[in-house]
């Protein structure tokens, strides 16, 4: 079943222009987009949260937010767009590039401030990152680009590892790009990769099984919100297999997870907060220059690393931004 979350104020009109003529005796209503679930989504949800906050904007008091989750399934985007606008919110928030390009395809005039990877130019949510000319904009941030990067550190972390298996959801509209991104380099390293795609818990479940028959040293896995909503089964069965893997943010790590290497959440999601409030203060979306995400952390769990028997080289640990013990 899908969540949502409603919150409805009363009283402490906020100042704000767009707002004031969409919804002249109330608060203005924020659509929260997202692909995730209510659980998966909370290490943006707070973050943006408390920066929207920061900047004026107190959920309760003088501004109210109607939340959309899909549950990582790209195709429930339009509805869940198209129920929100219904609610006449006056913004949008899209973290995810699916997110992002359901709700620019579902409006032109409605704001949207957005987190994405890939390039928003080549995906139309902007004219250019400089001058986004048109309703939206928001943060740019490497995702599915760190593939590579993975790859290597994988790779660091087992040294003699065999054949490493790639999984990826098919259902996820960025997939294509990361399997030639993460061919390339392991062609060039000359490293046995093993494609392996699973769009359900059951999928996944018989994958693993068959990963351990073929004696997969290592696993790597893909960008996608739907990995994001089961995180705890995809842990718990590589702690069942004991095989090392890698994924895509630290909350996995954080959960029991063994590695991961990735963009700071928490940084975006508190730029795309400022942002919010920026819209909701007056400013135009076509006037704000799309910002790019910079920061990484790598994160390891030695816990989960002494569970499966494996011996964490010094290199990364000295690299690490997180070592859970």
């Amino acid at each position: 079943m899908r969540r949502r979350e409603f919150i409805t104020l009363i009283g402490g009109a906020a100042a704000w222009p767009l707002a004031a003529r969409a919804q002249p005796s109330a608060v203005p209503l924020i659509g929260y987009l997202s692909t995730r679930s209510f659980d998966a989504e909370t290490p943006l949800r707070i973050p943006f949260l408390e920066s929207l906050e920061k900047s004026g904007f107190v959920v309760g008091r003088n501004v109210a937010i109607e939340y959309r989750y899909a549950d990582g399934r790209e195709t429930r985007l339009p509805s869940l767009v198209a129920e929100l606008l219904s609610r006449q919110v006056a913004l949008l928030v899209a973290f995810g590039q699916p997110t992002a390009l359901a709700a620019k395809a579902a409006t032109a005039s409605v704001p949207i401030v957005f987190a994405s990877g890939l390039d928003p130019v080549l995906d139309g949510l902007v004219a250019s990152l400089n001058r986004p000319g048109g309703n939206a904009t928001g943060i740019t941030l490497f995702t599915t680009e760190l593939g590579p990067k993975r790859l290597a550190l994988l790779r660091e972390l087992v040294p003699k590892a065999g054949t490493i298996a790639f999984i990826v959801d098919p259902n996820n509209s960025t997939t294509s790009f990361q399997v030639k991104e993460i061919q390339v380099a392991a062609d060039a390293i000359g490293q046995p990769l093993l494609i392996v795609e699973a769009t359900t818990e059951e999928e996944i479940t018989k994958e693993f099984s068959t990963m351990a028959d073929r004696d997969v040293a290592a696993i790597l896995f893909g960008a996608s919100q739907y990995f994001q909503v089961i995180a705890d089964r995809l842990i718990a069965l590589a702690a069942r297999y004991r095989i090392p893997a890698l994924y895509e943010w630290r909350d996995f790590v954080i959960a029991g997870g063994l590695m991961s290497y990735s963009s700071n959440r928490t940084e975006f999601a508190r730029l795309a907060g400022m942002y919010t409030a920026r819209i909701l203060k007056g400013e135009a979306p076509a006037d704000l220059p799309v910002m790019r995400s910079t920061r990484f952390e790598l994160a390891i769990n030695l816990k989960t690393a002494r569970a499966i028997g494996l011996e964490v080289p010094t290199s990364i640990l000295l690299r690490a931004d997180e070592v859970i013990e």
